[in-house]
């Protein structure tokens, strides 16, 4: 067999192995290991296992996952979300069509600034808002539905995981990419939310108005209450942005900033600290060893030159960056029906990196894109994360399949805000324009 074949045969295998839940760390790097020892020897693939593993383990970058982990379980464990959210429904928020789902994506919104995960962040929300909705009498689609969509903020909003792992694979600066998903964010909650507002306008029944005697007996929680997360969130982005600290910087400065609030308002307790210490080195260990695996498969497929075969004939197809962005569009709707976030990503990057520099594609727009790519797929059908976490929240009172109709909507609304980001590549160059 040439080396394209093999490598060709290998990502097949791969694919296989993860549709048959294989751990994907473990099909990358054993598939990866094979693939070498079938073209090149087991001396050169033992001693490139050694190499990549051990360069990539001692990037220092990889130090703000865990710091960045930290900072919201920390904040999650020390009640924090709650206040963020009662916050959100004691706002001007309650009085709009379908009040109390546009306050969880107000909340949402603000607490994937303090965490960067998805999962984290609907699991956060789900416990809180999604009962308070059921109790309203809103219609338990659209409960669900909102909380698992809001979810996915946690991903694009920063500190998001999936960035920082774009920006240590692609070797592009984690602060600019930060910055530049702020806009397509803020963009994807405000999308969100005049979607519920019209759909809830049009049709009244799937979210009951609260009385003038209901709105004022909702208790309100000011700023003087979530003062210290507004002050978390602009101390990690305004140092940023102001080019005080690096991003590696920003996650130790995050979690020291969370423990310190946490203990001065009294919600730092010992079960708080194991449990959120517990959470982070678990997570850590788990994206840190799929990281690894994904580097040695990189470079695995780079030894066989695939990557610049299909840069080639992409090349010869004359497409243009739009055309390649809704193309590649295509292929993680797909890829999202089968795979999880990390694996997808991880696994398609070492053969469409190649095509993005060949292009001259900026790589912190492509960046944005491909996690609100990836955020498609927490809450599309069958496998979307998402909705199976807001399952285990909700447990018999909704069915599976009433929460991916509720989440049909915002799929729509999804797609409408990744057309304006590949129409206008300034809403994610923007700010950092800035930076320059």
């Amino acid at each position: 067999m040439s080396d394209l074949q093999i490598a060709g045969a290998s990502l097949a295998v791969i694919v296989i192995l993860v549709l048959l839940r294989m751990p994907i760390a473990i099909a990358l790097l054993g598939v990866s290991f094979g693939g070498i020892w079938l073209a090149y020897g087991y001396p050169i693939a033992a001693a490139m296992l050694k190499s990549v593993t051990f360069d990539f383990s001692t990037h220092s970058s990889l130090s703000s996952i865990p710091m960045f982990l930290l900072m919201g379980f920390v904040a999650y464990y020390a009640r924090m979300t709650e206040q963020l959210f009662n916050f959100a429904r004691g706002s001007f928020l309650m009085r709009l069509p379908g009040g109390l789902a546009v306050a969880s994506i107000g909340g949402a919104a603000m607490f994937s600034a303090v965490t960067g995960s998805s999962l984290a962040c609907a699991a956060a929300l789900g416990r809180i808002a999604v009962p308070e909705m059921l109790r309203a009498g809103y219609q338990p689609g659209l409960a669900t539905g909102v909380i698992a969509a809001a979810g996915t903020l946690g991903s694009l909003i920063p500190p998001s995981l999936v960035l920082l792992l774009f920006g240590i694979f692609a070797e592009v600066p984690i602060s600019t990419l930060f910055i530049g998903a702020i806009v397509p964010g803020l963009l994807t909650a405000v999308a969100f939310s005049v979607m519920v507002v019209l759909r809830v306008w049009a049709n009244p029944a799937l979210a009951p108005r609260p009385g003038e005697e209901e709105l004022a007996a909702i208790g309100k929680t000011g700023l003087r209450q979530i003062w210290p997360v507004i002050l978390l969130i602009f101390c990690v982005f305004g140092g940023l942005f102001a080019g005080v600290f690096t991003a590696t910087e920003a996650g130790a400065v995050g979690a020291m900033l969370a423990i310190l609030i946490a203990a001065a308002k009294g919600s730092l307790s010992w079960t708080v600290a194991k449990r959120a210490i517990a959470d982070t080195i678990v997570s850590s260990a788990a994206i840190l060893i799929i990281a690894m695996s994904a580097t040695f498969f990189a470079s695995f497929l780079a030894l066989t030159q695939l990557p610049a075969h299909i840069s080639q004939v992409v090349a010869d197809m004359q497409l243009g960056s739009v055309e390649l962005m809704i193309a590649v569009f295509l292929l993680y709707l797909v890829l999202g029906m089968f795979l999880e976030v990390l694996g997808i990503m991880l696994l398609t990057l070492p053969v469409l990196l190649p095509l993005f520099e060949t292009m001259d594609i900026s790589l912190i727009w492509v960046g944005v894109l491909l996690t609100k790519y990836l955020e498609m797929g927490l809450i599309t059908p069958p496998v979307g994360l998402n909705v199976f976490v807001i399952k285990s929240v909700v447990g018999r009172a909704v069915p599976t399949h009433v929460i991916f109709q509720g989440i049909s909507w915002f799929v729509a609304t999804d797609v409408l805000v990744i057309a304006l980001l590949i129409a206008f590549p300034a809403l994610t160059l923007w700010l950092p324009g800035f930076m320059d």
